[in-house]
């Protein structure tokens, strides 16, 4: 594999910290590289260096002659008075650009709902950034660098993302370089890792899986005395190797002394016992959608909405952009007020909603953390430990020393932190989470599921970022058409009724077939990842469902209205898992199984 671009001895030193300290690295052909780390300590920096947008204090960056480098840096560079359609293609001649099967597939991926013709001064901030991400994909590059290319994608236009990259060069040509919090992301588009700490760079081979694998056998192998974090890396280890065993098929390393370490781990949540404490805080009776819609005049956005939240239930709402989730999480909350139907309340709840604008914190602007804290309740109780608001707020990734800070001079992703503490601190029993990966790196995204595996209430998340919902909920609904739809094979059956829904014959016109010779390429790839989750999907729903066995023999069998309820989902659950089974039978089918 040739060499494409690389840093010999780089220093690059700020004027309170010193960020990059000798680091010396480098980037091959088919080298598909994701930079983390925490939120400071340099990731974009070394980005930057490398591709010549900053230059370091001392070292020097190396590249093969003819090398072509792009980048999209957080920043936005695009001219307000260009349309779309220019700031994109530029000059080139209409049949130039729609007969270039590149331009077609990036325009189609990710700009499906901005017309071309629009002045870019009139996007919102996600075209914009869309907009950005399109322009540097159409070009020729050897070496493409991406500075959080997911920030303002939906789930669907992240695996398109994903898959692009991935089918983008020949295997051992071309480079990229990635700077993102979304792990799934990486675990799908990444070869190789580089961990940026304390001046240094840790290089480790494989995926975001691959990456957790190391860390926590290295710590092992060093006797490292972080013990809080070691003990959430186990847990995230362990949920990666029981929940997705496909996910660690790239390490190129023996994983036999990590997978040690998990023998005896329990799994993230125990269910059952969390269902209980939830049902002892909230009641029976938690929020019910019956048939609800809200129309504001031009059309109904939701519509005969049917949704009965149990008590413990851990749920994840997917859709694109607009259709109408932060509606749905509204009429949850109590601030939007349904148009018909109604909305039932369980008369002990209490809602929280941790949301993505961070206007809760302006009224403590210029106080410093800690009067902040003392205003808070003493104690909070967690996985069955009484923490001080001082000692969760250390968990969730505060040092002592940033106690003084006032809240205005808080960094993005330490506000969004000191935001789920307020949350946390006022003990909801439904919490509501909208897009909550916003400004967290990938230790504090892992620091947050660790404490969120111990909250014994109802759970609902609304993000684009799929490891999470995948990690924190137990089922998934896709707003669609109006109304919800549950999904038995989670986001990897979201993403096929999308497709479905794209690819759809119009009338008079021939329906595709499925070739019975079966699958190949990138749709046996797709086929492959479906069959893995509604394995993962089928052994969590068999587990509720053994759950479920065990309430009803153990329940008060007087208490005919709780079993009554209590049998239904059963019978929901069941169906689901049929659902799936037959799913199952559908994609093995293809894969020639």
């Amino acid at each position: 594999m040739a060499h494409l671009l690389g840093g010999e001895h780089l220093h690059v030193e700020f004027p309170a910290k010193i960020v990059l300290e000798d680091v010396t690295v480098g980037i091959d052909g088919g080298d598909r590289i994701g930079i983390v780390g925490r939120n400071g300590d340099g990731k974009s920096t070394l980005m930057k260096v490398l591709t010549g947008r900053l230059e370091p204090d001392s070292g020097r960056v190396t590249m093969r002659g003819g090398v072509r480098v792009g980048m999209l840096a957080q920043d936005d560079d695009l001219p307000d008075d260009e349309t779309v359609r220019h700031a994109i293609v530029g000059e080139r001649p209409e049949h130039e650009w729609l007969g270039d099967a590149r331009v077609r597939d990036v325009l189609d991926g990710l700009l499906r709902d901005v017309p071309l013709d629009t002045v870019v001064s009139g996007l919102s901030g996600g075209q914009r950034r869309r907009v950005g991400l399109a322009r540097l994909l159409v070009g020729d590059w050897d070496v493409i660098a991406l500075d959080e290319p997911t920030n303002h994608l939906d789930v669907e236009g992240i695996a398109w993302l994903a898959e692009h990259l991935a089918q983008r060069w020949a295997r051992n040509a071309g480079g990229l370089l990635l700077v993102t919090h979304d792990r799934w992301f990486l675990d799908a588009v990444c070869t190789r890792m580089w961990e940026v700490h304390d001046g240094t760079v840790d290089p480790f081979e494989g995926g975001y899986a691959a990456y957790v694998l190391q860390r926590v056998e290295r710590q092992r192998q060093s006797n490292v005395a972080e013990t809080k974090r070691r003990n959430i890396l186990r847990k995230e280890l362990a949920w990666l190797r029981r929940g997705a065993p496909a996910r660690t098929s790239k390490p190129k390393f023996r994983i036999e002394a990590a997978t040690q370490l998990i023998e005896d781990e329990p799994p993230p949540r125990d269910n059952v016992e969390l269902a209980k404490l939830a049902t002892a805080r909230l009641g029976k009776d938690v929020v019910d959608l019956l048939d609800a819609g809200v129309d504001y005049g031009a059309g109904p956005i939701l519509k005969d909405v049917e949704w009965r939240i149990a008590p413990g239930e851990r749920t994840g709402i997917l859709g694109p952009n607009g259709v109408g989730k932060s509606t749905l999480l509204g009429l949850v909350a109590g601030a939007v007020e349904p148009t018909s139907g109604r909305v039932k309340r369980g008369k002990t709840v209490k809602v929280a909603v941790l949301s993505q604008r961070l206007t809760e914190l302006d009224q403590y602007a210029d106080e410093r953390v800690r009067d902040v804290l003392a205003l808070q309740k003493s104690s909070y109780v967690t996985g069955g430990k009484e923490l001080t608001p001082t000692q969760l707020l250390e968990r969730l990734g505060f040092r002592s020393s940033e106690l003084s800070t006032p809240v205005r001079d808080l960094s993005g992703g330490q506000k969004r932190r000191l935001q789920l503490l307020l949350v946390l601190l006022d003990e909801p029993n439904v919490l509501i989470l909208d897009e909550p990966s916003n400004d967290l790196d990938t230790d504090m995204l892992a620091a947050l599921e660790d404490l969120l595996d111990s909250w014994p209430g109802t759970l609902l998340v609304v993000s684009h970022d799929r490891y999470l919902i995948e990690r924190v909920t137990d089922q998934q609904y896709a707003i669609e058409g109006q109304g919800m739809r549950h999904l038995p094979g989670g986001v990897d059956e979201y993403l096929r009724r999308r497709a479905a829904a794209r690819d759809a014959p119009t009338a008079g016109s021939p329906a595709p077939s499925v070739a019975a010779a079966g699958l190949a390429g990138a749709d046996r790839r797709t086929a492959e990842k479906e069959l893995s989750a509604i394995d993962r999907q089928m052994a969590k729903l068999t587990q509720r469902i053994a759950a479920a066995h065990t309430d009803l023999a153990t329940h008060d069998h007087s208490d005919y209205v709780a079993i009554g309820t209590l049998n239904a989902q059963l019978q929901t659950m069941k169906s689901d898992l049929a659902a799936l089974e037959e799913r199952w039978l559908e994609v093995g089918e293809s894969l020639g199984h």
